[in-house]
């Protein structure tokens, strides 16, 4: 067993966990932010993604020790109180979520992807290549990409 500290949405958090345990596991079991789902155990759909530090990573494919002293940011933590974070409301308003498996690991793939490349500097081409790794078995893309591009828009001003 291991003793493991982070910051969660912004809360402290500490527990013991066996060293095995994968962030993703550590999230939903021990934390209860069952909004970073588990969709292929393989790394390859992009359902369970969530932010370390600040990047974008895939969290089945984390163990949870090594998060130790990290930040780590879920859906849970993106919207600021009953406001939801710009990409969230762009899903929303521009129907990027069908049955909506994917939606918490697509909208957080988004917001790194905007986090990167700046605000206003995403078009199609780009936002399609970097979602590579997120998987939509509603084939959603075409309203996810709308709704990346606009939000990228609207967070520029």
């Amino acid at each position: 067993m291991a003793n493991v500290t982070m910051t969660v949405n912004g809360r402290s958090v500490s527990k013991s966990v066996e060293d095995r345990t994968l962030l993703v596991q550590f999230l939903r079991d021990e934390l209860g932010l069952t909004g970073t789902h588990v969709g292929c155990d393989t790394s390859q759909c992009g359902a369970c993604v969530v932010h370390i530090d600040g990047k974008s990573v895939k969290s089945c494919t984390a163990l949870a020790v090594q998060a130790e002293g990290a930040e780590v940011t879920t859906i849970e933590g993106l919207a600021n109180g009953g406001d939801l974070h710009p990409v969230q409301a762009a899903f929303r308003e521009h129907h990027g979520l069908q049955c909506g498996f994917c939606t918490p690991g697509m909208i957080m793939s988004a917001v790194d992807m905007i986090n990167r490349h700046g605000a206003g500097n995403l078009d199609e081409t780009t936002v399609r290549e970097e979602l590579e790794g997120n998987i939509c078995r509603c084939t959603g893309y075409h309203n996810i990409v709308k709704a990346i591009v606009a939000a990228s828009n609207q967070m520029a001003g």
